[in-house]
């Protein structure tokens, strides 16, 4: 009779197993969570929005934008952290929130490298410092002569403490022997609008957001980093041309989980957005912000991702960074 049953458990265990695979590769069977780690405007929501229709079809379930803004990135990044590990919750991974926010606060409930599931870069982007018209330069020589004659005097927005923006600009300080003084904001979005109305007088900011208000001349590129002059900014020097090439980093746009994220899943979620990547307009879309089209695998954004956390680290300890 034992025999028997050890029998029946067995067939019906074969009889499940290719329903069970079958229920694993439906995936996803609901609307599909995109966590925006910072508020709407910014360059990391335009992309976000950019890919995120098409991903859906090619998902064949809606992908959800949703803006989850503050402390630098890290607020939407611990939801991601802290989402379960089925696909459905999904997070946009910048510099900010997997290496420059990390490394200037040891405090955050994550760490970069373990508690996530790295998925697809989607796009690489130049950064620009970019100031009001109404600063006394308009180019990286007069800026930085101006910047040297009056320490102290101004100030930089940047998306928030321990952003890119604003661990870049302290790279760009401590390698030019200047001093500006921080004002975090809760985004991009946000920090522009008061570049834009004058009252704060620099930025240091993603290309894709800042570009727009530079075409309309509401703002003056002064220097970019990226591997070379932009098309959309000819006449802007890159920090490798001026003897910084430390600061010459761009900015990742990518999708991540949190850790324990099934194989299946990420494999589902980098063919989809690599497929995405591949449309036309979408890839203009993309290209027109100045920014580069990425769709590199889940190991490639790792190994990406753990670079630009040591190179932060770095400076961190250099400029003698903290929250306090």
């Amino acid at each position: 009779m034992l025999h028997r049953r050890s029998l029946l458990a067995s067939v019906a265990l074969l009889v499940a197993a290719p329903g069970a695979a079958w229920a694993q590769s439906a995936y996803p069977t609901k609307p599909v969570r995109l966590v925006v780690p910072f508020a709407p405007g910014g360059t990391t929501d335009i992309v976000a929005r950019v890919v995120g229709e098409k991903v859906g079809i090619a998902l064949g379930q809606q992908m959800v934008i949703e803006n989850k803004s503050g402390g630098g990135g890290s607020v939407g990044a611990i939801d991601t952290a802290r989402s379960a590990p089925d696909g459905y919750s999904l997070g946009m991974a910048t510099v900010s929130t997997t290496a420059s926010n990390p490394a200037i606060n040891p405090k955050l409930p994550y760490n970069p490298i373990t508690d996530f599931t790295p998925i697809v870069n989607v796009a690489a982007t130049p950064n620009v410092i970019a100031v009001h018209p109404g600063f006394p330069a308009r180019d990286y020589k007069g800026f930085l002569a101006e910047l040297k004659k009056n320490p102290g005097k101004y100030s930089f927005a940047s998306s928030g403490t321990g952003g890119i923006g604003h661990l870049q600009m302290e790279l760009f300080k401590n390698l030019s022997g200047t001093f500006v003084t921080h004002i975090p904001y809760r985004g991009a979005g946000p920090a522009l609008n008061d570049v834009v109305a004058g009252q704060v007088p620099i930025i240091f900011d993603n290309l894709p957001s800042a570009l727009p208000f530079i075409k309309d001349h509401r703002l003056i590129a002064i220097i970019v980093a990226a591997p070379q002059r932009l098309p959309v900014l000819p006449n802007i020097p890159t920090f490798k041309e001026v003897g910084l090439e430390p600061v010459n980093r761009m900015a990742y746009y990518g999708i991540y989980g949190p850790k324990g994220l099934p194989k299946e899943v990420v494999d589902k979620v980098n063919a989809a957005v690599r497929k995405t990547l591949e449309d036309p307009a979408v890839k203009k879309r993309i290209e027109e912000t100045g920014s580069l089209v990425i769709g590199n695998t889940p190991e490639q954004f790792a190994a990406q991702i753990a670079d630009e956390f040591a190179v932060y680290k770095r400076v961190v300890a250099a400029q003698k960074l903290t929250l306090d």
